[in-house]
Order: structure tokens, then sequence, then C-alpha cells
């Protein structure tokens, strides 16, 4: 598979380097992938999922890699099938193929020489990581963050959709202030993941980590995780943080956590 580079040049900093890999579903992806500071020792490697119809550069996903290379980690950030940058129709995607597109992703890191790696999952992208992590035995680590116990817990953003979506194939719905085409093919695979049973059976560290001013995803959610996977799991609620993690304090607060989690583990 031949990637296509394009390689900043300062030494001193973190560099980023934008790459692309076939995902899952055979389209082509976009990502970014952090590099330390030529000067500092290579801790490990990070993979970031982002949340349900969001992307690799959104804040929180931006914010936590750029904090993780400093500390010395390479971080790679990519966008799902269908979003951002990268190719696929949205409308044919799923969680599944959000696991596939994990599943290449970690490869990706393996193959360019950072292995073995940590998950990191925000949202319906933690629930990801929590279903992608037994294909993948480097994974050394996994990190949700205000993730569902559940994948089914998104249907509450289309309900008033759901029967349109049964009689014509698919719909147009709207996902954070944005349209998207979603198809039968994403609700009926609702039906397919045990998130909690994933978590259960993870058999290596977890943080959950636990946004406590969470609208969107109840903090009740992360507890359940957390209590599924037992003595695996390390529990942290940033007080006040919304869905997001998007005042700075708190964004500053989720980085130095998954820090020392990391350093610890």
């Amino acid at each position: 598979m031949k990637e296509e580079l394009a390689v900043s040049t300062q030494s001193d900093m973190p560099t980023t380097e934008e790459l692309t890999f076939v995902g899952g579903a055979g389209a082509k992806l976009s990502g970014v992938l952090h590099h330390p500071a030529a000067q500092t020792p290579v801790l490990g490697s990070v993979l970031i999922a982002h949340c349900f119809s969001c992307g690799k550069d959104i804040r929180t996903t931006l914010r936590l890699a750029k904090a993780l290379a400093d500390a010395g980690y390479a971080v790679l950030r990519f966008d799902f099938t269908g979003l951002g940058e990268s190719g696929g129709a949205f409308e044919s995607t799923s969680v599944s193929s959000n696991v596939s597109d994990l599943t290449r992703a970690a490869t990706t890191l393996i193959e360019r020489g950072y292995g073995p790696c940590v998950l990191i999952g925000h949202s319906l992208g933690g629930a990801a990581a929590l279903l992608a992590a037994h294909r993948l035995k480097t994974v050394s680590s996994i990190i949700t963050l205000a993730a569902p116990s559940a994948v089914d817990h998104v249907r509450h953003l289309f309900t008033h959709k759901v029967d349109e979506i049964a009689r014509q194939g698919k719909a147009e719905v709207s996902l954070g202030g944005r349209p998207f085409c979603l198809g039968t093919g994403f609700l009926d695979d609702l039906n397919n993941h045990d998130v909690l049973e994933a978590a259960a059976s993870i058999g290596r560290p977890y943080l959950v980590v636990i946004a406590g001013n969470d609208t969107v995803v109840e903090p009740a959610n992360g507890h359940a995780l957390a209590d599924a996977a037992g003595s695996h799991a390390t529990k942290v609620v940033i007080d006040g943080a919304d869905h997001m993690f998007s005042n700075r304090a708190h964004a500053d607060e989720l980085a130095d956590r998954v820090l020392e989690f990391l350093a610890e583990h």
C-alpha cells in the first residue's frame, strides 16, 4: 500500500505528517500523524478516534493530539469513512465500518514503526475503540472520553427520522447542526454490538474519562463502563466539563489526566 506523505521540516518542535491509508470499506482515509520533536524520545504511539459525525480536526482531538506529541508520543488522528477529508459515503457507514477503519488505522501506525499503540476514543469513537480492541492485540491500553455504554445511545439524535429511513432506505438528518444522510444499514448495525461486554473483556489498562456536565452522553454511561471493566478500569471525572471538553481549562485537565495514566501504564 503506497502512502501519500507531506512532512513538515521543523526539528526542534513536534512535526506533523499528512498521510492516507485504505479504510475497512476500501475508501481512502485521511490522517495526520504527529511526531514528537527530534530531540524527544518517543514514549509510544496513540490512535485517536473522533466523535460521531465529527472529524479529526475538531478542537477536542487537535488539542489532545498536540499535548500528547509535546510529551513525546506519536499520535495519529484521522477521519472516518465519509467524513472530513476521507473518501467514501457517510450514508453507507456504520459502527462496524468505524471499527474496521480503526483497525486499519492501527495497522497503519504499526507499519509506520509505531506499535504497540494506545487507543483513545471520544463519544461514539470511544465505543468503537472498545469494540476494536479485541482485534488489536498490539494495543496496550484504551482510553474513552465521554463514551456511551451502548451504541444505540445515538438513536435519540434521529428518532423522528427512523420511520422515514426504514421506508426509503435512507434519510437526511441533522447532527450537530449539519445535514447528513443515514441509511438503514447504520440503524440495523446498532443492534450488533455490546459495548459493556467489550469493556468487561478488555483485559488491559483502561481509563474512563467522564465529562461531569455532559448533557449528550450522561455521566452514568462512563460509570457503567468502568464498573463493567472492573479492576482494569481507572475512572476520572472532569468536573464541570461538557461533552466536547470545550472549556480550555477542562481540555488541559483532560490532557493532564491522560498523560498521568499513560505514564503509569
